[in-house]
């Protein structure tokens, strides 16, 4: 009765059975991780996507409240005072997107004809605006960025993802390459040549390209050319750049390397999303044309954007 007893035992899994199970959980999980990534980055994308529409309508609102005029890429406290001190579009639209209270941080500053990006910002890790983390300008498929910092700007400045047309926004005064002169645009929201529904408003932009300080797309610096890489948030069409009608860079790794920091650049597989005039946002292939991008970027050519657009 005993050795029927004990051949009825389990005696529990063999070793094949055990390598058997761990192959079939490995094999799930490869099938799984696939399937599980690509709907992290549909997340990511629609939450890019509707950012960037955001900010599209806060231009519609902004233009609204100003009688249909476009904000500018770049604008001077009233003073004058300190002509390096300018605030970017970007930092214009905070009210637009819920942020008065970093924007009232702003125009508190602007009588003593200080810096935009060091007036006081509480609870900032520098004490000042420049150092706030902005979740509206913020992609979360961005890898450029650390805990909301270009991550070569941590606990120094608020990195973005996104950037606006220079060609729209910036075209309309004379800058000085050095800073502080207003850059404004030369059309209203109603007298864009090319149509609103043509002409790209914000598209993307990681935000850290290289190691050095003036590559960062940084959300409170006043844009314009500060060195050769370093376009803030005016991206890569200003007239002083040699690549200013190129077209966005498609997930340039490393971005230490192989980043072109004077283009738009995106970290999403399928395209880089871009915001329109016209309050629309679509994704940009990667296969789309050098002569088409310039064309969407160019508010007043009189082109019509290729079949690749």
């Amino acid at each position: 009765m005993s050795k029927l007893l004990s051949s009825r035992k389990r005696q529990g899994f063999t070793l094949i059975e055990l390598l058997v199970v761990i192959a079939i959980i490995a094999i799930l999980i490869g099938l799984l991780l696939p399937a599980v990534q690509k709907i992290r980055e549909a997340a990511n994308r629609m939450k890019c996507t509707n950012q960037l529409k955001q900010m599209g309508l806060a231009v519609g609102n902004y233009a609204g409240t100003y009688q249909d005029k476009l904000p500018m890429a770049n604008w001077r406290a009233s003073n004058g005072v300190n002509a390096n001190g300018g605030m970017n579009i970007l930092v214009t639209l905070l009210p637009y997107l819920e942020q008065d209270n970093a924007y009232r941080l702003v125009t508190a500053a602007q009588p003593s004809g200080g810096s935009a990006w060091d007036a006081p910002g509480f609870s900032s890790p520098s004490g000042t605006l420049r150092s706030l983390v902005m979740p509206p300008y913020l992609c979360p498929s961005d890898y450029s960025l650390s805990n909301g910092y270009a991550s070569n700007q941590v606990n120094a400045w608020g990195g973005t993802s996104y950037a606006a047309n220079f060609q729209l926004f910036g075209l309309g005064s004379t800058g000085s390459k050095f800073g502080g002169t207003d850059w404004g645009s030369k059309y209203s929201i109603g007298n864009i040549p090319d149509g609103t529904s043509n002409t790209v408003a914000f598209t993307e932009r990681q935000a850290s390209c290289g190691t050095t300080n003036g590559n960062g797309n940084l959300w409170a610096w006043p844009g314009g050319d500060w060195g050769p890489n370093s376009w803030g948030v005016t991206f890569a069409n200003s007239p002083w750049g040699a690549n200013w009608n190129q077209p966005p860079q498609f997930q340039p790794k490393p971005v230490t390397s192989a980043c072109d920091a004077s283009r738009p650049s995106t970290a999403h597989t399928g395209g880089c999303v871009t915001a329109m005039m016209d309050g629309s946002v679509r994704t940009v292939s990667p296969s789309v044309s050098q002569i088409t991008w310039q064309y969407a970027i160019t508010p007043d050519d009189g082109n019509v954007l290729g079949s690749n657009w």
